[in-house]
This record gives structure tokens, C-alpha cells and sequence, in this order.
């Protein structure tokens, strides 16, 4: 049942923060997420900011105290799941770095695509939960109370690249008008986006067009910086975000 699927959770979550190696798989287990949002809008936001590296299959967000901050992404394809890994290292999600590494086990909806797939006993869960803790406590007590690596080294990549060089035929202005957003886009995953960069100041949704919104700045340089650097981010894979200036 459901308390028996978060039971697992629960270990899958312990178990990642205390492995270093861990094989490349199809699904990330990204940590420090921002946790004042609902969980379907953890969900719609975590897929606005991973689904440009490739098709995604599940994002399991469980909100309880103990897995807080917490999800799960799973990609059709290892290089995706890669990719997002390097690249996303440390984005600001919510002003909070993402802290993204390979989960430990395969997710349900990969086991179901590839036949592997045995539904979860209760009983044998207890026992491999059991197994897992014992495990753990064991290298808690090897490493003496030590801090393992967490992996990521180097410098963080930038958070969000741009992907064409469209220009604004549009003077500069400290307002940017912002096209091609898929439907059901939500103020607050533009807001995540745009709120990295200096001097933003708030998003407008236009709910008779949607596809759309209007994003001010304080000035129109720090329009400018944001719409450079955003410009040709990919929202999904089919919808590449075009960024202008606001008409005056």
C-alpha cells in the first residue's frame, strides 16, 4: 500500500545520502528542494527545469516530514539522466541549490518498461528495510562519524543556457515579454526561472492568452542580462521559451 511504498522511500532517500557509488542509471535523486510548494507544483516546476535534457517517465515528490525536500526524476535514457546530473549541479531552484546524484535502486515505472517488475511484499520489504539500516549503521560506525564526499566536483556549471540567439526587435525595456510556454505553465515555475537573475522584481500571467507572461525588472540592463541568459531555454522538449522586450 501506499504506507508500505513510502516506507521504501524513506530508506531509498537514507541509503542515497550515504552512498558515493553509485552506478549511472535512468533516474536522479535530487535533494534540497525547495518544500513550501504543493507537490503537484513541485512536480510541474522539477519537470520545467529537467525535461530539456530529454523525455521524462515519472517525478515522485513524497511530501511527509522525513522525505522533505526530496525527489525523484526518472529520464527515458541514462545520457539524459546524465546530462541533467552534470549540468543541473547546484541550480538555483527557488534560490536553494539542487544537490543531484544517481539513485541507488531502479524505479518502478523503469522495472515495469523492462519486465523486472515484481510488485513489493510487505514482509520482504520489512526484511530488506532491515538489511538496508543494519548496513548503514555499519558504515555510520566505520567512518567514525566522518563526512562522506557528496560527488560534484568542479566548479557548478551556470544554471540555464541559452539554446538559439533569437534577437528582440523590440527597444530595450525593463518589462520582457515572454512567448511559447507550454499550457499549463504556472506563475510560479516562471518565477523560478527569472528570480535568479538581478533586479527581478515580478511575474503576469495573462489568463485569456495563455502561452504567455510578462516578467518586470528594475531596470532595463537587468532585463537585458536575464533576457540573454534565458532566451531558447527549453521549457519542454517542444517548446523553446522566446524572450523580448515588452512593447512600450
Amino acid at each position: 500500500g501506499q504506507r508500505s511504498y513510502v516506507s521504501h522511500v524513506c530508506f531509498e532517500a537514507m541509503t542515497n545520502m550515504m552512498s558515493v557509488d553509485i552506478a549511472p542509471n535512468q533516474t536522479i535523486y535530487v535533494s534540497n528542494v525547495y518544500e513550501r510548494l504543493k507537490k503537484e507544483e513541485t512536480k510541474k516546476a522539477l519537470l520545467a527545469v529537467f525535461s530539456q535534457f530529454g523525455k521524462i517517465l515519472d517525478i515522485v515528490v513524497v511530501k511527509n516530514y522525513r522525505l522533505r525536500g526530496q525527489a525523484w526524476v526518472v529520464f527515458a535514457d541514462i545520457t539524459a539522466a546524465t546530462n541533467a546530473l552534470r549540468l543541473m549541479q547546484g541550480f538555483p531552484f527557488y534560490d536553494k541549490p539542487l544537490k543531484i546524484e544517481y539513485a541507488k535502486t531502479k524505479s518502478d515505472v523503469v522495472a515495469k518498461a523492462d519486465g523486472t517488475f515484481v510488485p513489493r511484499d510487505k514482509q520482504d520489504m520489512a526484511t530488506k528495510n532491515a538489511e538496508k539500516r543494519d548496513a548503514m549503521i555499519k558504515r555510520a560506525e566505520e567512518r567514525k562519524g566522518g563526512v562522506a564526499p557528496t560527488g560534484g566536483a568542479g566548479p557548478t556549471p551556470m544554471a540555464v543556457r541559452p539554446t538559439s540567439g533569437l534577437e528582440s526587435s523590440e527597444p530595450p525595456h525593463n518589462i520582457l515579454f515572454v512567448e511559447n510556454l507550454p499550457p499549463a505553465t504556472s506563475k510560479a515555475m516562471i518565477t523560478m526561472l527569472f528570480e535568479q537573475f538581478p533586479g527581478f522584481k515580478e511575474v503576469r500571467m495573462v489568463e485569456s492568452r495563455p502561452g504567455i507572461a510578462f516578467v518586470e525588472f528594475s531596470n532595463e540592463m537587468e532585463s537585458s542580462v536575464a533576457l540573454n541568459g534565458l532566451q531558447g531555454f527549453k521549457i519542454t522538449q517542444d517548446n523553446s521559451m522566446k524572450v523580448s522586450y515588452a512593447k512600450r
